[in-house]
């Protein structure tokens, strides 16, 4: 199973701070990661990706899993927009796995003009350590999970959709 975990904060240094701790907890073995970004909102309101250390793992499938769930998130704002074919089941199982309009919502509720969020999909992480290592950060978190059936067939969907 792999989690998507999104922790709002109040501007990009405390998200670059909070990435930077995520990095050194997957090097004590503490979080497995899939995937890892800094995302911030300028004051026109346009998202933008930051990943400091260009860190992406996991693997062809994970990658293109970890770009679906974040292009989802962040670079289109209307689902509705989309008709039929491939791209519309894919919508459809992200709406079964927990990644629905509802969680993206809340996802763009936490990113308004001068804000960030740190976004990290984990396959398997130390729950204690890990909470423990990013609270002095605060924020406020927003998290789903993928079953490892759910990451097949979306990766299966991925395949078509491209």
């Amino acid at each position: 199973m792999s989690d998507l975990i999104i922790i709002g904060y109040g501007d990009h240094d405390t998200a670059k701070r909070a990435y930077a701790q995520v990095i050194d907890l997957q090097k004590d073995h503490i979080v497995e990661l899939n995937g890892l970004a800094v995302v911030t909102v300028d004051a026109e309101g346009h998202s933008h990706v930051d990943t400091p250390g260009k860190f992406v793992s996991g693997g062809a499938a994970s990658g293109a899993l970890w770009g679906a769930i974040f292009g989802l998130l962040f670079l289109m704002p209307f689902a509705g927009a989309l008709v039929g074919g491939a791209l519309g089941a894919l919508f459809g199982k992200l709406g079964q796995a927990g990644i629905n309009d509802s969680f993206r919502a809340r996802v763009r509720a936490l990113l308004t003009p001068g804000k960030a969020a740190l976004v990290i999909m984990s396959r398997e992480r130390t729950e204690d350590k890990f909470a423990d290592a990013l609270r002095p950060f605060g924020g406020e978190v927003l998290q789903t999970s993928l079953s490892h059936q759910q990451e097949k067939e979306l990766a299966e969907e991925l395949g078509t959709a491209g």
